[in-house]
């Protein structure tokens, strides 16, 4: 089992930015996809971004490439979001997920997923 606790939501300012951390704890392998996922009121849930848990290896949302950054620190169990250049339609609550396959793109690849934090995006 793979536990992920996402924390860093909050509400900010349109044009800020919000760094999301995900706490991963249980048994994981280099192999795992360690991904972010958004839903946003009335609408589906969306992928964002993902990184090989082994490595450095990325995958975005062609749409939220080069405002959002995806990274991990394995000695500290935790994966990150740097999200920049915050507009209101990033207000969404956010999820970490874990996919044990690899760098999965549809939420159905995943595994493991974390409650969520809620980010608004003010205008």
């Amino acid at each position: 089992q793979v536990q992920l606790v996402e924390s860093g939501g909050g509400l900010v300012q349109a044009g800020g930015s919000l760094r999301l951390s995900c706490a991963v704890s249980g048994r994981t392998f280099s192999s795992y996809g360690m991904g972010w996922f958004r839903q946003a009121p009335g609408k589906e849930r969306e992928f964002v971004a993902v990184i090989s848990w082994g490595g450095d290896r990325t995958l975005y949302s062609d749409s939220l490439k080069g405002r959002f950054t995806i990274s991990g620190d394995k000695a500290k169990n935790t994966v990150y979001l740097q999200m920049n250049s915050l507009k209101p339609e990033d207000t969404a609550v956010y999820y970490c997920a874990a996919d044990s396959g690899g760098l999965g793109l549809g939420q159905e690849m995943y595994d493991f997923w974390g409650q969520g934090t809620q980010v608004t995006v003010s205008s």
